[in-house]
């Protein structure tokens, strides 16, 4: 081993002039030298031979015929028919010990007629249902947010047509205004409620950002179409000078009586005098005795 490792070293710093075919050799991982395999030689090269195993799962045996230079993992996808289990979930045993799926049969020396055990791995199968859970959800989340993407370019289509009517000059119903920013939010509030990561994460983030634009494009357009709204109300009220208001006021100050200042003022009053009624009697015995005179003559 030693002399192979060192018949290596000085055939690699030997100067590439004196090694005949130069661009015939290659370095293995390993670090020796060897003549490099031409690729259309492997395809005339004589195929490996095929190799019969016997699989035992539970109480039956299962033959079956496959390279001897496959892997593991290619034997586990041939024993799936057979034994109803998906390969990621099957544990093979070889001489009591387990193979990895990327070990190669003859590799750990497998023969014909070789017999292995293969088992049903729980924990490979609680993470293949785990990760199957997980891809599912990742497509009900891609397609959920597939369809809002739809919705949120409808109501883009519904933003734009009402900025063109008011940067035009023309004025837009607020209730249509708050009917758009409400469905809006609705589909903001669709997205804040799907929990992805990766790829689709981006893409809801993405719709996100468009929702949150759309309504700050629709506060500012309410914004001018309130201002727009005063603004023509405030010289509807300058051309009409015959308004309501005015006609009252006109009424109300003709009712308002017009006193000459050079006449005399006069107070009228609706309130009576009460006169005492014990002063009566006096007054009409005194008229009495005025137009009726008492004299104490004496009659001769």
């Amino acid at each position: 081993m030693m002399r192979m490792r060192t018949r290596a070293t000085e055939l690699t710093s030997m100067d590439r002039s004196s090694v005949p075919g130069d661009n015939e050799w290659e370095v293995r991982p390993g670090g020796m030298l060897v003549q490099k395999r031409d690729p259309d030689a492997e395809i005339d090269r004589i195929p490996p031979p095929t190799i019969r195993v016997r699989v035992k799962y539970g109480s039956i045996y299962h033959e079956i015929n496959i390279n001897s230079q496959a892997t593991f993992g290619e034997l586990k996808k041939m024993l799936s028919g057979p034994t109803g289990l998906h390969h990621e979930d099957q544990k093979l045993m070889y001489k009591d010990k387990v193979r990895d799926s990327k070990s190669y049969l003859d590799v750990v020396g497998v023969k014909d007629r070789s017999k292995m055990v293969v088992v049903e791995d729980p924990i490979s199968q609680e993470k293949r249902h785990l990760e199957m859970r997980k891809n599912a959800k990742m497509e009900k989340a891609a397609k959920s947010i597939s369809d809002i993407s739809l919705e949120v370019d409808r109501l883009a289509g519904q933003v734009s047509a009402i900025e063109s009517v008011i940067s035009k000059g023309g004025k837009v119903a607020e209730k249509t205004l708050l009917n758009l920013t409400e469905l809006l939010m609705n589909q903001l509030l669709k997205l804040d409620g799907i929990t992805v990561d990766g790829d689709v994460k981006l893409q809801r983030k993405m719709q996100v950002k468009r929702v949150q634009e759309y309504v700050e494009t629709l506060d500012v357009l309410k914004l001018k179409n309130s201002t727009a709204s005063h603004t023509g109300n405030h010289v509807q009220e300058h051309k009409d000078p015959t308004q309501p208001q005015s006609r009252r006021t006109i009424g109300n100050s003709s009712s308002t009586p017009v006193v000459d200042q050079h006449q005399p003022a006069v107070m009228v009053t609706t309130q009576w005098e009460i006169f005492d009624s014990l002063a009566a009697p006096t007054s009409t015995a005194t008229i009495h005795n005025t137009v009726n005179p008492t004299f104490n003559w004496d009659l001769i």
